[in-house]
């Protein structure tokens, strides 16, 4: 059978190890240095944002947007049910409601026609999660926000380099949140940035993420000294962990020409088996251009799906589902959430698996599971 396929691993894309010895050998290991600074300029230069963070994580970026929109206790914020619990939990840690919106059976995106019914006098944030790399309907969604004067920020953790309606994901908010956890696109282990896209908000978010000081205008010298301004955390990437993630981002383009190639192979050898097995590939709509994250499938039953999961593994193969519905989740449930609330999210968690996807995936590994995958349908034919 061979050493076992695994699911996801991080994988060197260039001068990482390069990066980091230089970064270690300076002695400056702290946040928002060179490397760091060179990151924040790319990704600045790349999504068209105002002002790039780099952050500890995307859920610290979230974290950072909840304190920047002055969430306070009572106000609400719309999302899907569908995504990580970081995209809510940002939000109730400063005592806001989610307002869980059901998503699209095709993208499994947040559902835009069912936004605007769930705005209130309290709504202050809408929160689209681009699904697997793949654009929300943002035209839609920002005409809502603007005619209901609600702020868009983009999850935007699986979308980086994306595009919708040739428009970067990320830059339809007035603020975005993006990953680099081991298991996306480009990594550096653990690492985020929050992407600002309001010159309104760029001062008071470097405030923020220097534990509430501005030691940032410190270090530049604007001022003999800093001092507490506002509240905060600490919101920095260690600098060696940026250099790290530079050098990846410096390989964008070769990472996303590889991945590309992983999601169109599954697609190519799948799409016969899917049809004749009642099993759902992708949807990709044509205005959208899909970063390559994920391949997934929707099999006919959750029971199908536990019965594949396992048939893999018994052949050395490592697959994954996703989310449970949060609006299902205690924390869900203490909202006043119920069984059959959000029938389409409910459905797609249920039947959903992901197949080996990452940088380092090679042919080999891959054809083992595309093989076994078609392999399945015989035994079950």
């Amino acid at each position: 059978m061979g050493r076992e396929v695994e699911f996801t691993r991080a994988t060197l894309a260039g001068k990482e190890i390069e990066y980091l010895r230089e970064a270690l050998d300076s002695g400056r290991w702290e946040g928002d240095g060179p490397f760091g600074r060179r990151c924040e300029r790319l990704l600045e230069q790349e999504t068209g944002s105002l002002r790039v963070f780099l952050t500890p994580s995307c859920t610290d970026a979230l974290e950072l947007v909840a304190l920047l929109l002055d969430i306070q206790p009572g106000d609400e914020v719309i999302l899907p049910s569908f995504t990580f619990v970081s995209t809510a939990n940002a939000f109730a840690l400063r005592g806001a409601r989610p307002v869980f919106v059901d998503v699209r059976p095709d993208s499994l995106n947040v559902d835009e026609t069912k936004v605007e019914e769930r705005i209130t006098s309290s709504t202050k944030a809408i929160v689209p999660v681009h699904y697997a790399g793949v654009g929300c309907e943002m035209n839609t969604i920002n005409e809502i926000a603007r005619r209901r004067d609600v702020a868009v920020v983009e999850d935007n953790a699986q979308g980086l380099f994306g595009r919708f309606r040739d428009k970067p994901l990320g830059s339809f908010g007035v603020m975005s949140a993006t990953s680099f956890h081991g298991t996306k696109n480009i990594t550096c282990g653990e690492g985020g940035a929050l992407c600002v896209n309001e010159a309104r908000l760029i001062d008071r978010a470097e405030v923020l993420r220097e534990k509430g000081t501005d030691r940032a205008r410190f270090l530049r010298g604007q001022v003999d000294k800093y001092t507490w301004r506002d509240v905060g955390s600490s919101y920095l990437l260690a600098e060696p962990l940026a250099a790290v993630l530079l050098a990846q981002l410096e390989e964008r383009e070769t990472i996303r020409i590889r991945r590309r190639k992983i999601w169109e192979t599954y697609q190519a050898n799948l799409v016969d088996w899917a049809e004749a097995n009642q099993v759902r590939l992708p949807v990709v709509p044509p205005h959208c251009e899909q970063t390559y994250h994920m391949y997934y499938l929707l099999m006919p039953t959750e029971k199908r799906r536990t019965e594949f999961i396992g048939y893999l593994r018994d052949r050395g193969i490592r697959s994954a589902t996703h989310y449970r519905p949060l609006h299902l989740s205690p924390m869900g449930r203490r909202w006043g959430y119920r069984d059959g609330d959000l029938p389409v999210t409910e459905d797609i968690c249920a039947r959903l698996v992901r197949l080996p996807f990452y940088n380092g995936l090679t042919e080999g590994e891959q054809t083992r599971v595309c093989e076994a995958t078609l392999s399945w349908r015989e035994r079950e034919g």
